[in-house]
């Protein structure tokens, strides 16, 4: 069973040729804009990535996935939260194949067998794997880099409204194969989803917002444009995140409610990361090596009144040195 690139056509091009040359566009302007060192050329291992329409999001986009270019991996998995179906689980494809405009991902059955084995994870039906988006907007990339080698399966898993003990298990359960230099993982997640129409109208006139939040009631006396509220309190949650401290960033989303869309699958990666094997080596135990860091971040538009409304998008790379 192959589930259909249900967003192309609308969320990005279904044209095989102007996709294929908007992603290289895109690609390529990192390479030239970023600064040395900036976007590493070996060891990662895990991306933030956004998952936006193209026309809003493809060039954020390219940061995260220009860091996967160089990795000889096996297996992708991809954890996007679910934006249509109420879950409290995570769940699994029952598909074989993802269909993208470039030509088709093929998904590993057996490590999806695996993961049912542990017994807490249920199943996507696949109408909803067509109607998430959170996963499909990272396959064109991912296909673009390495699908054409047929050798690089993929593991999609749809995160739900998971509680924290929650994100700690299903953390335990991908920590081993965070900790695999053969698989690699792409977390989906927008950012900050301001305005009136997603309910979320934060607003602080400080650097740190969690400090003292608050909503916006008469824009006209704001010593702080709105959009600059908006990324001060992104950057705030980007910098807890670069900490790799999972209870740094609960703490952040407790106080400010950010609408992060991808905070579970974000907060899996964490535990997954806190809960990485260490080396014993006679006496001596050694833990992993890891850095989290984001490149990029934008805004879908420059919010200045209450009625606007943007979304945020970052990208980061997660290096593990093992």
């Amino acid at each position: 069973m192959c589930r259909q690139a249900s967003h192309a056509g609308s969320w990005y091009s279904n044209d095989r040729a102007t996709l294929d040359r908007q992603l290289s566009q895109w690609l390529d302007t990192v390479a030239q804009t970023a600064g040395p060192g900036e976007i590493p050329d070996h060891g990662v291992r895990a991306i933030i990535s956004p998952h936006a329409g193209y026309a809003y999001s493809g060039q954020a986009a390219a940061y995260a996935f220009q860091c996967l270019g160089n990795n000889d991996i096996k297996r992708v998995f991809i954890l996007g939260p679910s934006h249509h179906v109420y879950l409290k689980h995570c769940a699994l494809s029952n598909c074989k194949e993802y269909e993208t405009p470039l030509g088709n991902l093929i998904l590993d059955t057996d490590v999806i067998a695996d993961l049912k084995k542990t017994n807490v994870f249920g199943t996507m039906s696949r109408n909803v794997d067509e109607d998430e988006h959170s996963i499909e907007m990272q396959l064109p990339y991912l296909y673009k880099i390495h699908g054409k080698e047929k050798t690089v399966k993929v593991i999609p898993v749809l995160v739900g409204n998971l509680d924290q003990d929650s994100e700690q298990e299903y953390g335990q359960v991908f920590a081993k194969y965070l900790a695999n230099k053969a698989n690699f993982f792409i977390i989906s997640s927008d950012f900050c989803h301001w305005g009136t129409r997603f309910r979320y109208t934060f607003y602080s006139p400080d650097d740190l917002p969690s400090s003292s939040p608050g909503l916006v009631e008469d824009y006209k006396d704001l010593h702080l444009p709105i959009y600059r509220s908006i990324e001060n309190l992104d950057r705030e949650g980007m910098k807890l995140l670069e900490t790799l401290v999972s209870a740094k960033f609960y703490e952040y989303l407790e106080k400010t409610e950010n609408t992060i869309c991808g905070r579970h699958p974000i907060g899996i990666l964490l535990q997954a990361i806190e809960q990485l094997p260490t080396t014993d080596e006679g006496d001596q135990v050694t833990k992993c090596q890891v850095q989290l860091k984001f490149v990029y971040y934008a805004q879908s538009s420059e919010v200045h009144s209450p009625r606007d409304s943007s979304v945020s998008y970052a990208s980061a790379y997660v290096t593990i040195d093992s």
